[in-house]
C-alpha cells in the first residue's frame, strides 16, 4: 500500500475577502474530492485570505500509479481559475 500526500501553496488573486476566499476554495475542493476520489482540506493559512496551503492524500497499491495521480492533481489545480500555485511538495509513504 502507497499513501500520496500532496501539499500545494496557493495563491488566490480573485479573492477579496475571506468569503471570497471560502468561494474559490470549496470549488476546488470539491471537485478534487469529485474527479479525483481524494482527501482534501485546507490544511494552512487559514486567516490569510489571498493565500492557502491545501492538503491532498490518496491511497494506491503501486508507487507508479500513485506518481501519476499526484502529478494529474497537480496540473489540474494549476489549470483552475483564479488560482496560482506556489509551491508543490509530494511524499510517498
Amino acid at each position: 500500500m502507497v499513501v500520496g500526500v500532496l501539499t500545494l501553496e496557493l495563491y488566490l488573486g480573485e479573492a477579496d475577502s475571506l468569503k471570497g476566499k471560502r468561494k474559490v476554495l470549496k470549488s476546488l475542493l470539491e471537485r478534487l474530492k469529485q474527479r479525483f476520489n481524494v482527501s482534501a482540506a485546507e490544511v494552512g493559512r487559514q486567516d490569510s485570505w489571498r493565500y492557502a496551503t491545501v492538503g491532498i492524500s490518496a491511497v494506491s497499491g503501486e508507487t507508479a500509479h500513485m506518481r501519476r495521480m499526484l502529478d494529474t492533481v497537480s496540473r489540474f489545480v494549476e489549470g483552475h481559475n483564479g488560482v496560482e500555485v506556489l509551491e508543490i511538495s509530494r511524499e510517498l509513504l
